[in-house]
């Protein structure tokens, strides 16, 4: 590839993480998850997933979709959904029933940290096109593929129809008023 170009997705890369790790913290600040807001998706600025996320930079979508289409499968996402409580992904382990792969229940913290996530990514990728019925529809989109525990997978999903019907300031009050008072989701 040549400098030009690297240089040109090197800048698209880190103005598209950084966009979005900013409406990601603020998610975040609104829900009361100060630290996780602030620290989400470091991860993305480690070798591991910057270089290969640079190389595979298209605007549009994941560099780790390009990434894939290459290679059978994405080094970069490998790398982040291992280290990133807020994927689904990170929380499965082998069952000492089955012996196979399960989703474990993921903490309402992360389950939050998911929806800010969410909603952010939609409305980086979606630009004025977002409406707040956006990350529902995703979630939707990929529910019968996706292997996530049955609990997790339902207050997610709460949470984004709650954000598509009553929109984000009743959702995050709600959000917040759950974690403190430590009510379920």
């Amino acid at each position: 590839m040549e400098m030009k170009k690297l240089v040109s997705n090197l800048k698209g890369h880190l103005q598209t993480v950084l966009k979005h790790k900013k409406e990601v913290m603020f998610n975040c600040f609104k829900c009361g998850l100060i630290i996780q807001g602030m620290i989400h998706d470091l991860s993305k600025f480690s070798p591991s997933e910057l270089v290969p996320s640079v190389i595979n930079f298209q605007g549009d979508r994941s560099p780790n979709e390009g990434e894939r289409e290459k290679y059978g499968y994405s080094k970069a996402w490998m790398h982040h959904k291992g280290r990133n409580k807020h994927h689904f992904e990170y929380w499965t382990d082998y069952s000492t029933q089955t012996r196979e792969l399960e989703p474990v229940e993921i903490p309402k913290r992360y389950v939050v940290e998911m929806f800010c996530d969410r909603v952010a990514a939609s409305k980086i990728y979606l630009g004025e096109n977002y409406d707040d019925s956006a990350p529902l529809n995703y979630f939707l989109k990929g529910k019968k593929k996706r292997k996530i525990h049955q609990k997790s997978g339902e207050q997610l999903e709460r949470l984004l129809r709650m954000l598509e019907e009553k929109g984000e300031e009743e959702t995050f009050k709600y959000i917040r008023r759950a974690l403190f008072l430590h009510k379920e989701l």
